[in-house]
């Protein structure tokens, strides 16, 4: 078992220290980087004001993305398992067929 460490993130300009396994470390910094551009972009958009509702609406779109994008995948493996389900058929009816 690991060993936490404590990684200093930055997010719109405040400094955040957050423990975590050596090995997620990566991907908690890349986490950061995406919620601080996200942060930025609907700040610099100028429509809301506040760190608060900054901070949700950075939370919503980002759940909203990652939702729609989970969506989007259920969808093509269902078509993927449907296409391999049809195949499986076929390759069964074409050995049905040559069999003595």
């Amino acid at each position: 078992m690991s060993t936490a460490l404590t990684v200093t993130l930055h997010i719109l300009d405040k400094e955040y220290r957050v423990s975590c396994p050596p090995e997620e470390r990566s991907n908690l910094e890349q986490a950061a980087r995406h919620l601080d551009t996200t942060m930025r972009d609907i700040r610099n958009s100028g429509k809301v004001i506040g760190i608060e509702r900054i901070a949700v609406m950075a939370a919503l779109n980002i759940s909203h993305d990652m939702l729609t994008g989970s969506r989007q995948q259920d969808s093509t493996l269902d078509s993927q398992q449907k296409h391999i389900n049809d195949l499986v058929s076929r390759l069964d009816q074409a050995l049905a067929r040559h069999q003595p």
